[in-house]
């Protein structure tokens, strides 16, 4: 099936492409929305299940570990055996897990179904994006993969609203188990959607080739980079750790080259290692989404358990960076047209120094002005994650190389995801350590936001790098797009050239 059939190929999406576009859109909003609606709940969700801070750590991070970890299988076995009813599984296996959540009865029962929802999760999503690659041709692709990063920031920033306005509503006890809820509906009607306008799977004759080591490896890895903050170790415990972890990456490294030699498919692709702009644009994107998802949840925890607000009041809090993001989302493509890939360095700088001047703000002012002024910081927050979210999504994928353009968009995923489970254990952890140690909520808040600007601040010189990795490119020659003026209006995105032919 493809949409790029006439004389305005790559310029207007017919009712087909529209319809197939609703459907990923839908299924991407749905999966995406379910964590960032979480974050407003934990405060109640702690007190009903009597969860202890390990248990909240898993609760959110979960998630987001089985969600990265199933992007690659998932995308591998939907290019060989068919897209459509892998969609169709996995977001029929996330709605009805999302019923085992809202009636979990313990903080076990609860973190088992997180995982399997990530898996779902996962699931559906290298879905979505193998479809849109398969569907769309030349600027459309570009325009339909922008909207996909667009919807996901949407629903990352609608949620803590979203998320107050049912817990005000119902009340803590059954308001956080509505939240759960809110997926049936949604994850129903995208099912009868997906059955009814996905294209028919068409499967290859090619064996799926999942590398389950390499997929073993990285899983390893995240949970040794995750367990010292869930479970804080003694000296002789983190140097094991270190150590572990060294090790590890060593491992992988080493069987994913030994795997490419034997003729496997490596779970990361070898030519995106030796493309630079492709590597600094993800660890950009990394340092910017397990940022963005940490300081959310800590916001939440600070203002419902620090100063005592409703998740309403919370939700309002947090509201302008929701306004802010869709608003700057909507208008990226006219800065990036004028300031080129400065915008992603720009973007994070703001991001990291919204995070760090509120840590400061929350520890310094009185709690009379903290709330609005914690709102006009996540308005600038989220004003900066506008700009360069997508924008920087864009360019990784635009300079991805030909021979792993398939699997780029789900590398960058599995990429975010992890960095996201990480980044939460660690964020959480801080803030938590620090309250049960008596150093009250604003020192804890403090800590943890000075961490988040850390993380983030990561991603300034990795961004800058990646610029003059790109300009290296160009002036060799290299089949690398200008760097400014390409971003259509729709989904802030790189245009792709005019094309009727699939790469």
């Amino acid at each position: 099936m493809s949409t790029t059939t006439g004389p305005m190929a790559g310029e207007r999406f017919d009712a087909a492409g529209r319809r197939v576009l609703l459907v990923c859109v839908a299924g991407g909003f749905t999966t995406l929305l379910d964590q960032s609606v979480l974050n407003t709940s934990i405060p109640a969700l702690r007190a009903s299940l009597h969860a202890g801070p390990a248990d909240l750590q898993w609760i959110v991070a979960g998630y987001s570990l089985a969600f990265g970890l199933a992007l690659i299988p998932g995308g591998r076995l939907g290019d060989v055996k068919g897209r459509k009813w892998f969609f169709v599984s996995g977001l029929a296996l996330f709605t009805l897990v999302s019923l085992v959540s809202a009636t979990a009865a313990e903080p076990g029962v609860l973190i088992a179904a997180r995982l399997v929802q990530g898996a779902g999760a996962g699931l559906v999503n290298s879905q979505m994006i193998g479809t849109l690659q398969d569907v769309f041709d030349g600027r459309l692709r570009a325009r339909a993969l922008g909207m996909y990063a667009v919807t996901g920031g949407l629903a990352f920033a609608l949620g803590p609203p979203i998320g107050g306005a049912v817990l005000a509503a119902a009340g803590p006890e059954l308001g956080w188990r509505l939240t759960f809820l809110l997926n049936v509906p949604f994850g129903l009607a995208t099912v009868a959607l997906a059955v009814r306008h996905l294209p028919e799977p068409r499967p290859s004759a090619r064996q799926a080739n999942l590398d389950p080591v390499g997929l073993l490896l990285v899983g390893a890895l995240t949970l040794v980079l995750m367990l010292p903050f869930v479970r804080p170790p003694g000296p002789t415990g983190r140097l094991a750790f270190a150590a572990a972890a060294l090790l590890l990456v060593g491992a992988l490294v080493r069987w994913q080259r030994r795997y490419a030699r034997a003729g496997g498919h490596p779970l990361i692709h070898p030519a995106l290692t030796r493309s630079a702009p492709y590597a600094l644009g993800t660890v950009t994107a990394m340092a910017q989404f397990g940022s963005s998802l940490a300081a959310s949840l800590v916001l939440t925890m600070f203002l419902q358990d620090g100063l005592g607000l409703s998740p309403m009041g919370a939700a309002l809090v947090a509201l302008p960076s929701a306004v802010a993001m869709g608003v700057a989302s909507a208008l990226a493509w006219r800065v990036v047209q004028r300031f080129g890939r400065r915008t992603v360095t720009a973007g994070m700088t703001g991001s990291a120094l919204t995070m760090l001047a509120a840590g400061l703000v929350a520890h310094w002012a009185s709690a009379a002005v903290l709330p609005w002024l914690l709102a006009l910081l996540q308005l600038l927050g989220g004003a900066s994650i506008g700009l360069m979210a997508s924008t920087n999504q864009a360019y990784v994928l635009r300079h991805a190389p030909a021979e792993a353009a398939g699997v780029s968009g789900a590398i960058l995923q599995m990429a975010q995801r992890i960095a996201a489970a990480v980044a939460v254990s660690a964020l959480s952890g801080v803030y938590l350590r620090e309250t049960a140690g008596g150093g009250g909520h604003r020192s804890a808040f403090l800590a943890a936001s000075v961490v988040c600007a850390a993380v983030a601040g990561l991603a300034v010189p990795a961004s800058v790098l990646a610029g003059r990795a790109t300009a290296r490119e160009q002036r060799a020659g290299g089949p690398v797009a200008p760097d400014r003026g390409d971003l259509p209006s729709a989904g802030g995105t790189p245009a792709e050239p005019r094309t009727n032919t699939r790469p």
